[in-house]
C-alpha cells in the first residue's frame, strides 16, 4: 500500500508538504505542487476516508486534549503534536481539563468537539463508557496518547507503564534494596487517569519476582505533582521505619521526595534511593536516576499518524517501537534506565 512517504520521496519533499500540497493550501508553490500530484498520481496514491475529512479543511484545527496542561508530559506532548499540525498547516486547539470534572463534560460534548475539529488527540485522559460510544459514532478521526481510555479504531502511542515500572523497582532490588516504598497517583483525583495503576502494578510484580510482598505501609497515593511527591514522602517518613529507596511514578513526585528527604536530614542516596519516570528536563540538573521516555516524540508521532492514518504508525514508527501492525494496535515507544547520583546499595548498618 502506498504511503504518504512514498509520495514524498518520489516528489523530493517533506511529508507535510505532500499534505499541503494535497489539500491545495496556498503556502506551496505552483512548481511544487505539480511535483507532488505528478508523484501521487504516478503510485497511485489514495487517503483513506478519514485522511480525506481532514484534507477537507472544514475547520482546518485538530483538539487536543490534556488533563493538566502544566505537567511536564502533558506540556510537552502538547508542543511536539502542535509543532507537526502548524508544519502540516492545521491549528491546534487546547483543551486543558484543569483537574475539574465540570470541564471535562463540557468539552468532552461530541456535539462541541464535533463542531470545532477535524480530529481529536486524546492525551492521557480517561472516558466513561457513554463518551467512548459518542465519539466512535461520531465518526471523528482520532488517536490516543499514553495510557488511559481505548477508543475503538483509534489509534493510541503510549509506552508500556507496567514493564517501566518493573525496570525502576528491578533497578532498586538490583542493588540490594528490599525495602522499597512507592509513592503514586491519587485514585480519588477527579480526573485520575490510568498511568498510576499501571505502574503500581509493575512495581509489585517486580517486588513479587524477587520473592517480596508488597507493604501497603510503603505504598502512598498523592498528586502527580512536586508538592504531591513531597507530601507523600513525607507521610512514609511520619509511618516510622523509613524505606531504603523510594520509587516515585514520575519525576515530578521524586522531585518532592528529594525535597522531603533533604528537609528531614536525610541524605540521598546514601540513606535514601530514589528513582522516577520520564526524564523530565530537571532530571539530569538534580542527579535523579530516572526511567526516560520520549514524551515529544509520542505527541509528533500520533499527529503524523492524525494527518496520515493510512501506513503512519509503521512508516513513522522509530527504531525500538513495537506494535501498530494492526487496526487499534498500540504503538509502544521504548523506555531506557538512566542512572544518575539518586540510586545506590543501601546502606551497610
Amino acid at each position: 500500500m502506498t504511503r504518504i512517504d512514498d509520495v514524498a520521496r518520489l516528489a523530493g519533499v517533506s511529508t507535510a508538504t505532500v499534505s499541503r500540497a494535497l489539500r491545495g493550501l496556498p503556502t506551496v508553490s505552483a512548481a511544487t505542487r505539480r511535483r507532488v500530484l505528478a508523484a501521487a498520481e504516478q503510485l497511485q496514491y489514495a487517503v483513506s476516508p478519514s485522511a480525506s475529512r481532514l484534507a477537507g479543511g472544514r475547520t482546518g484545527t485538530v483538539a487536543v486534549v490534556v488533563p493538566r496542561i502544566t505537567r511536564w508530559f502533558f506540556s510537552t506532548v502538547v508542543e511536539a503534536v502542535e509543532e507537526f499540525l502548524h508544519d502540516g498547516g492545521y491549528d491546534l486547539l487546547l483543551y486543558n481539563l484543569g483537574g475539574r470534572e465540570q470541564i471535562r463534560q463540557r468539552v468532552l460534548r461530541t456535539a462541541n468537539l464535533h463542531q470545532r475539529a477535524d480530529g481529536i488527540i486524546l492525551v492521557a485522559t480517561p472516558l466513561r463508557a457513554t463518551e467512548l460510544t459518542a465519539l466512535a459514532e461520531l465518526g471523528l478521526p482520532g488517536v490516543t496518547i499514553s495510557s488511559g481510555s481505548v477508543v475503538p479504531r483509534w489509534p493510541c502511542v503510549r509506552i508500556d507503564d507496567v514493564a517501566a515500572a518493573r525496570t525502576a523497582t528491578r533497578h532498586l532490588l538490583d542493588l540490594g534494596h528490599r525495602r522499597i516504598a512507592h509513592i503514586s497517583g491519587d485514585p480519588d483525583d477527579e480526573l485520575a487517569f490510568t498511568t498510576h495503576l499501571d505502574r503500581r502494578q509493575g512495581y509489585q510484580e517486580a517486588l513479587r519476582a524477587a520473592g517480596l510482598e508488597p507493604d501497603p505501609s510503603l505504598d502512598v497515593e498523592s498528586e502527580f505533582t512536586i508538592d504531591g511527591g513531597t507530601r507523600a514522602t513525607e507521610e512514609l517518613l511520619r509511618r516510622g521505619d523509613p524505606p531504603t529507596a523510594i520509587f516515585a511514578a514520575c519525576d515530578e513526585m521524586a522531585m518532592g521526595a528529594l525535597s522531603a528527604l533533604r528537609d528531614a536530614g536525610l541524605r540521598v542516596p546514601q540513606d535514601v534511593s530514589v528513582i522516577g519516570i520520564d526524564d523530565h528536563d530537571l532530571a539530569a540538573v538534580l542527579g535523579l536516576t530516572t526511567i526516560a521516555q520520549p514524551a515529544a516524540e509520542q505527541g509528533s508521532l500520533a499527529a503524523r499518524i492524525l494527518l496520515d492514518p493510512v501506513g503512519g504508525a509503521l512508516a513513522a514508527r522509530p527504531t525500538g517501537a513495537t506494535g501498530g501492525d494492526r487496526a487499534g494496535a498500540p504503538v509502544f515507544f521504548p523506555t531506557r534506565l538512566v542512572v544518575r547520583d539518586s540510586t545506590a546499595p543501601p546502606r551497610a548498618d
